[in-house]
Parts: C-alpha cells; sequence; structure tokens
C-alpha cells in the first residue's frame, strides 16, 4: 500500500514514517511512503505558499497553486485523496477499516488557517478529523490516520488476528492487563487471572471491558448493548443469519440502521440486510454509505430491487454451517499456508471476486494449499468477511479426499480462533451441497442473493 503526505514540514513527516512498526514495514515493502514538500511547487521566487484570505478575517491561507501542483506530481492513478481538517468527518475504525483496502492514499497537511478551497476541489479530496479540537497543522492527525490504517494492512502487525480482539472492535474498550512481577508497590495481579482457567479469564475480562465502556463511553456501551440485542434475535436462525452473526460476533459490522435491519461491512464493502427488510431500492440507496459497493438480500428482496438498473446479481447462494464443537479429523496433513509464489496458480482457478482479489487473501495469510508428494494438489481459503471458500483440487488429485481435508482444517482453525466454520454455496453447484453433506454441515433453508450496486 502506498502512503503519499503532502506536507510544509517533510522531515517531521518521515521522521515518525521510519520509526518503529511503520519503519519496519515500509523496510519489508510492506507498505511504501513518499513525502512531499509542498514548497518545492511555489511560483514564488521565495517559495512563499500563503496569501491573505478574500473577504477579510484574521490569518492567512494556503494558496491553490503550490497544493494543487505538488499533488499532480505524485498522486498516480486511482488515488484516493484525504484533506485533514478540523471541518470533516470524524475518523473512526470503521474508516481506517475501509480505507485499508485502497492501494493508493494521498494525504494533504494544510496550515494557518487552512487551503484555498479551489485546490481540495480539483483534487476531489475528502475531509476527515481526528477530533474536535483546533492544531497547529495537518501532520499530526495524517500520521495518527496513516498509523490506523496501515496496521491493518496484511503483514504490518505480522499476525492478522491481532488487530481483532482489541478496543472498538466490539463496542468494548479493552480491559486492564498486567505483566511481572506478581506484586508490585503493595499492589496484586487480580487472582483469576493466574488460574491458569481460560473461561473464567475470558469472563473476567469481558465484565472488566463493560464496566469501563459504560463509564468512560457509555455511547459505545449503548452500541454493544444494542448489537447483543440484535445478535440475540438472530441466534433463533442460526443457518440463515450466520453471516450477520459472525460479522457482528468478530466486531467487523456495523449496525447502521436496526429498522429495517442493516449491518456494513466497511472493510469489504458490503451490506447485509436483515431477512424481514423489504424496503425499495431508492430507500435502500439513502441508507447505505456510498462507499458500499455490494448488498447481500433475501430472493424476495432481491426480485425488488433487481427492477431497478442500479442493482445487479452477482450470485444466489445457501449459508451451510458447520455446527459442531469438535474438530474433524485430516488425512493428508500437509496443508501449508500459501505465499506470493503460488499466485498464479490460485488465479488460475479461482476468478471470483474480481483482479486482484486472490492476491489480497494470500497477503493477508488466508489461502492455504494441500501437498501431495510436494506438489500442489489444490487450495482453501478464508474471505475477509469470514466465510470459507475458495476452494479447489487439481483434477489429477480428485478422489482423494482432499476437499474433505481443506474444509476440514479450515473448520479446526476457525473453531481454535471461536469462530463458528461456514460456507456459502451457489444454489447451483450440486458438486459442493453433496461435500458439505458429507462433512456433517447443515444448509439453510433460504436462498440469499449478492447483488452488485452500481454507483453514479
Amino acid at each position: 500500500m502506498k502512503f503519499t503526505v503532502l506536507t510544509l514540514f517533510p522531515e517531521f513527516v518521515e521522521n515518525a514514517l521510519n520509526t518503529s512498526i511503520l519503519g519496519k514495514a515500509g523496510q519489508k515493502g510492506l507498505l511504501s511512503f513518499n513525502v512531499v514538500n509542498i514548497r518545492d511547487f511555489s511560483a514564488d521566487k521565495n517559495k512563499r505558499v500563503d496569501d491573505y484570505t478574500y473577504g477579510g478575517g484574521a490569518g492567512m491561507l494556503m494558496q491553490a497553486q503550490p497544493v494543487y501542483d505538488a499533488y499532480k506530481s505524485c498522486a498516480g492513478e486511482n488515488a484516493r485523496t484525504i484533506y485533514v481538517s478540523p471541518k470533516g468527518k470524524r475518523f473512526t475504525q470503521q474508516d481506517a477499516e475501509s480505507l485499508s483496502n485502497e492501494k493508493n492514499l494521498v494525504f494533504i497537511c494544510g496550515h494557518y488557517e487552512g487551503i484555498d478551497e479551489r485546490a481540495l476541489e480539483k483534487t476531489g479530496a475528502e475531509s476527515y478529523s481526528i477530533g474536535d479540537y483546533v492544531l497547529t497543522g495537518g501532520e499530526l492527525p495524517a500520521l495518527v490516520m496513516i498509523d490506523a490504517i496501515a496496521r491493518l494492512c496484511p503483514g504490518v502487525l505480522g499476525n492478522e488476528s491481532s488487530s481483532e480482539d482489541e478496543s472498538f472492535n466490539n463496542d468494548l474498550l479493552e480491559y486492564p492487563q498486567y505483566t511481572r512481577p506478581e506484586v508490585w508497590e503493595d499492589m496484586r495481579v487480580p487472582e483469576v487471572l493466574l488460574t491458569g482457567d481460560p473461561k473464567q479469564v475470558k469472563a473476567w475480562r469481558l465484565e472488566k471491558s463493560k464496566e469501563i465502556t459504560a463509564k468512560v463511553r457509555p455511547d459505545l456501551y449503548n452500541k454493544y448493548e444494542k448489537r447483543c440485542a440484535v445478535l440475540d434475535k438472530l441466534l433463533k436462525d442460526k443457518r440463515n443469519n450466520i453471516q450477520m452473526i459472525e460479522q457482528l460476533r468478530r466486531g467487523i459490522g456495523e449496525i447502521i440502521s436496526d429498522d429495517p435491519l442493516i449491518i456494513v461491512n466497511h472493510t469489504d464493502r458490503v451490506a447485509l440486510a436483515g431477512q424481514e427488510v423489504d424496503i425499495s431500492a431508492d430507500e435502500l440507496i439513502s441508507i447505505l454509505p456510498d462507499h458500499i459497493r455490494q448488498v447481500v438480500v433475501t430472493e424476495r428482496l432481491a426480485g425488488k430491487l433487481l427492477s431497478d438498473e442500479r442493482f445487479e446479481l452477482s450470485c444466489s447462494i445457501i449459508n451451510c454451517v458447520y455446527t459442531e464443537k469438535v474438530h474433524r479429523k485430516i488425512s493428508n496433513k500437509d496443508i501449508r499456508t500459501l505465499g506470493i509464489d503460488s499466485l498464479d496458480y490460485v488465479e488460475g482457478h479461482y476468478d471470483l471476486g474480481g483482479k486482484g482479489y486472490a492476491r489480497s487473501r494470500i497477503e493477508a495469510g488466508e489461502v492455504f494449499g494441500i501437498y501431495d508428494n510436494g506438489v500442489l494438489a489444490g487450495f482453501i481459503g478464508r474471505h475477509g468477511e469470514g466465510s470459507i471458500g475458495l476452494l479447489y483440487v487439481d483434477e489429477a488429485f480428485r478422489g482423494k479426499g482432499y476437499a474433505q481435508d481443506l474444509e476440514s482444517f479450515m473448520f479446526n482453525r476457525a473453531l481454535e480462533r471461536g469462530e463458528t466454520p461456514y460456507g456459502q454455496v451457489k444454489i447451483e453447484n450440486d458438486v459442493s451441497f453433496s461435500l458439505q453433506e458429507k462433512l456433517g454441515v447443515y444448509a439453510g433453508d433460504k436462498v440469499f442473493c449478492w447483488i452488485n450496486i452500481k454507483r453514479t
């Protein structure tokens, strides 16, 4: 992922980006940083970049010309541009997750009283704020946003799951944590953490998170209670609602409307509509954020939406859920995480999701291959929203039970993460339904449709 920062203080930004986790990710080639000095593009002989504002008022304003010329020098294709400003939209964890999918982000750092509005319009910049206060410049907010976004990029933290179990992901603030020594300044580590009982520890941590959140962030706690209430309702029909359930449980789904029930996965730009939802195309479009590109709805609602030219059917599926809590046995245990050197093989046998999708899952460490005497015989993966898919076994190795081994491997992995293993099978895929039945997987009784949204 490439980050470009337009600034009047390049040394300040460069020092921060070359430090700690960001610096290491840059050295490994996981992230790319480009810092551009706006002053270098001033047409003034003294390199002046500011002037008085029309209409009067205190302070100076950054001129449009040097900002826009600096932008043109580095933005490149498909760049998403962000202007950090106290008048922008409040930056949240959901925004960080959404922006982490971009390949090219440009940050414009303002100073003085801001930037000539014409430059912002020409660059198509979106305005974001990190809080309700004013700073001397945009560098610190830009670095805050870059740090929050970069840590979600595959490989930056070294373990994708390390960013899932933390503050904000489940609408709860993090619980207190302790390390050695057991007693310090007459203060003892809570006894429950010394029991070695993971269930007791988990329950204590949840209770502490709830206490802290209710006291410090009642707004977040209200969201948590709403999510719990929605989950209780969805669990009454687990097979059909599994996708919504798991996204809420993992903290990657946000309830943007509870009546009608609409859940949004900002990272994957997908919205999920509850089974009872029955609204018009215009109403749905008005509810969904602009960056959402797909919506998953019941077959009944799909019939209504598809009469509108803004919606296009991608596929129709049935949810399949593995409800057992025990690990499955695997005959061929030579299953390995695939690296980017296997990209051509994976892309050659899996094209769903568009260009670059297979690469993104491999980079996330979520594609696994099964080997037969050292030869790659097939693969399976985990989609961003948590479902199991990308299953393929080479014709030369079929009939050996490798598809069952691959799915069993993924079931076991999901159980170890505390998740319910599930997948989505296209309604016409009889072979896959037969495989699920052999594995003891239960299919839902409702058809859901993945629908592409055409944004104008």
